[in-house]
């Protein structure tokens, strides 16, 4: 097997003068490399590796539907300006396409290597010429009974236009001949959308065989045309552009996003998959149907849709997945009898998904629902579950009277239509549900209840890292902080009514928010380091989020380095920043990690004077990457960590953790090359995400725990390697 390349892409810009941006695209090919490499670790279980393979294939589709869109747009409209890193749309283009060849041919090596190591665990996936005689029989069975029924066989002539397919639709392209006819006829089938792409043959307790979808369909395909002898066949799947540019003078803009979205599952296509071995006619045929250019299209010697494979993960066989662990409940909270709002009002808590359960925040609006003192909710919605406990306790809350204004973002890119279908059904409920700026994603993940205690109005304030998806809450590791301050509570508040009635906050007490403001807080926070150092101290960051490309902070950052403040970074994924280079950037670290988990909280801690960590310390979470549309263009939070606990749980459990982590970690080198971390010792190496599991939280830890508390984590930070190492 032909292991990924070492350098799959180059960061390197067409300037002989090392730029010092690394390329936004580049960037993130590179994370999704990192997320491939998971898919070829023997350290990983089988399914799990399968997983990731499937979840590397998903994030290219992504990518193609809206980078690759905006890119294909800007050609098309004559930009030539070079972006920050030096390269003009047109070569970030070329270079995509070259390290995108790089990655599907890597995808390919170890589709075949798993398949092989699943057939040894009896999932076996056949081709239709490996099928026994009763297997094939049941193959028949099937396609007649649960997918002929579903298929739409369509023949392509004058009489018959070329179809519609979907966004990342595929199918069969077949070239007919009927006797006593010198032309030949063609037909496409789609493969329907709601059928499984494996079609499971046969299970007992020691073997599973499956089949594809697309074998089955080529098999039985001279049926659907009896008349007609196939003289040929191929594959095919469709990307389409799936960015959407809203109309900010538009009157209604639920229906004009209705609109939208329409035109979006019509969007040109902008990659063409096809079988490597397919003719030259069939595939001029499919150029001209779908109305593609000889860039858009790839040719594959392997199957299509890769993200299909997440469908052979079965629970069947649990030693080939990733051993389960139980998420705890706040015990804090159990110390009072379940009642959230006392708990909060003793102490600031701090949930850390998916170690801790999301349960705790849809316990938290159920009881807010329910009780009769809560007389208003407030409640960000970016994105949420199809089933989402978290709406259907606004609703109950509104039936019951209370006053529920729901900030739904209907610009929440591939979410638009459960949010509108959200927003409806809170609307029939009562609630008052507004959609934020035209202009300005809300991106903030706010929560609020106000409740009469004492003859006074007490504002209790959840505050998070990641969305109020109970399902993403599962493997997306994130942050929710709730309190009972006043001045939190204060300024959330303003934070609802600057979104819902533009009343623009003339200040705040501890909340920093974007567009005004945010990104100007993390500029005077790094130049309060600098300035650490000017007067002889310690100047100190620590800093993790899933993307860093702010041209304006990274030079910050630059500048700080060269005044001598250390700084360490965990960016999961995309990072402009160049990391390590003399002169430039000496004293800033920057590392990756891609495992069991997908690291997703934001954290910013800034010494104040001392090294990290210290009593101190300035530490905030946020909803915000550091990348222009975070701190411009979206409606975000930067908050204060105050209470002691929950200072020392994202200090010295949280961050050291996470930069100490050698298991699933990735140096940043100033190359642009990331190098898998190694254990420094003989000693098993130290995964963060298996300490997470194992320890409780310090802030969620209650009287009745009978287990002790968590150690508290040393600071002893690896010294990344050089490029020669």
């Amino acid at each position: 097997m032909n292991e990924i390349p070492a350098e799959p892409l180059e960061l390197q810009s067409a300037s002989p003068v090392v730029p010092m941006y690394f390329n936004r695209e580049l960037s993130w090919l590179f994370f999704n490399t990192r997320v491939l490499e998971e898919a070829q670790n023997e350290a990983v279980p089988l399914l799990e590796r399968l997983r990731f393979l499937s979840i590397s294939a998903g994030n290219l589709d992504e990518f193609y539907m809206v980078r690759v869109a905006g890119l294909r747009t800007q050609i098309l409209a004559g930009m030539t300006d070079p972006s920050s890193d030096g390269y003009t749309p047109k070569q970030q283009l070329d270079k995509i396409t070259k390290s995108v060849r790089k990655i599907t041919d890597a995808q390919k090596d170890i589709w075949e290597s798993i398949r092989k190591s699943l057939g040894e665990e009896n999932i076996k996936v056949k081709s239709i010429s490996e099928l026994t005689g009763p297997e094939l029989d049941h193959l028949k069975n099937l396609y007649e009974n649960e997918i002929l029924p579903v298929l739409s066989p369509m023949a392509v002539d004058p009489a018959h236009p070329f179809p519609f397919v979907r966004n990342l639709g595929s199918g069969l392209v077949l070239s007919l001949q009927k006797k006593n006819q010198t032309e030949p006829l063609h037909a496409i089938i789609p493969i329907p959308q709601h059928v499984p792409r494996f079609i499971h043959l046969s299970s007992t307790k020691k073997t599973d065989v499956y089949v594809r979808m697309e074998s089955a369909l080529h098999r039985f395909a001279p049926e659907l045309f009896p008349d007609f002898e196939v003289m040929d066949y191929g594959l095919f799947r469709v990307t389409r552009d799936s960015d959407i540019a809203v109309d900010e003078e538009a009157e209604d803009l639920v229906r004009h996003f209705e609109f939208l979205l329409k035109k979006r599952r019509r969007g040109g296509v902008i990659r063409l998959e096809v079988n490597a071995d397919i003719t030259p006619e069939l595939l001029d045929f499919l150029v001209k149907g779908f109305e593609c250019r000889d860039d858009d299209i790839q040719k594959s010697d392997t199957f299509l849709g890769m993200v299909a494979l997440s469908d052979l993960i079965s629970c069947k066989r649990p030693y080939l997945l990733f051993k389960p662990y139980k998420a705890r409940f706040p015990e804090r909270i159990r110390d009072y009898d379940g009642d959230c709002f006392a708990a909060i009002a003793a102490k600031d808590i701090l949930v850390h998904h998916p170690y801790e359960e999301f349960d705790v925040v849809v316990q938290f609006l159920q009881q807010a629902a329910l009780d009769p003192d809560v007389v208003a909710i407030k409640q960000t919605l970016y994105r949420t579950s199809d089933d989402s406990p978290i709406v259907k306790a606004l609703i109950e809350a509104a039936e019951r009277g209370k006053a529920v204004t729901a900030l739904v973002e209907l610009k929440a890119r591939f979410d638009e239509e459960s949010n509108i279908r959200w927003a409806r059904d809170l609307e029939r409920a009562g609630a008052h549900v507004v959609y934020g700026f035209v202009g300005y994603k809300t991106h903030a993940k706010v929560s609020l209840a106000v409740r009469r205690e004492n003859r006074t109005l007490r504002t209790y304030t959840h505050l998070g890292t990641g969305n109020y998806h109970a399902q993403n809450a599962k493997i997306y590791t994130d942050l929710a902080l709730f309190t009972a301050d006043p001045d939190i509570g204060s300024d959330a508040g303003m934070l609802f009514n600057y979104v819902t009635s533009y009343s623009r906050p003339r200040s705040m007490n501890k909340l920093v928010i974007a567009p005004l403001g945010l990104k100007e807080e993390i500029l005077s926070l790094i130049a309060d380091e600098i300035q650490c150092v000017k007067d002889g101290k310690p100047g100190h960051i620590w800093a993790k989020m899933n993307a860093l490309v702010d041209t304006v902070i990274v030079d910050k950052l630059y500048e700080a380095s060269q005044a001598g403040v250390q700084i360490d970074l965990v960016v999961r994924g995309i990072c402009c920043l160049r990391p390590g280079v003399p002169g430039l950037s000496d004293n800033i670290r920057v590392k990756s990690i891609v495992g069991r988990f997908l690291e997703h909280s934001r954290i910013a801690c800034f010494g104040n004077g001392a090294a990290l960590p210290n009593p101190d310390a300035k530490i905030f979470i946020s909803s915000a990457d550091w990348m222009p549309r975070n701190l411009n263009r979206r409606v975000e939070t930067l908050v204060p960590v105050e209470a002691v606990t929950v200072r020392r749980q994202v200090m010295n459990q949280i961050m050291i953790a996470n930069l100490n982590d050698e298991t699933n970690s990735w140096d940043l080198l100033p190359s642009g090359k990331y190098v898998r971390v190694t254990c420094a010792s003989p000693a098993v190496p130290f995964s963060a995400h298996a300490y997470f599991m194992e320890n409780p939280s310090l802030s969620g830890r209650g009287k009745s725990l009978k287990y002790s508390a968590p150690k508290e984590l040393d600071v002893q930070f690896r010294t990344i390697r050089t490029e020669t190492a």
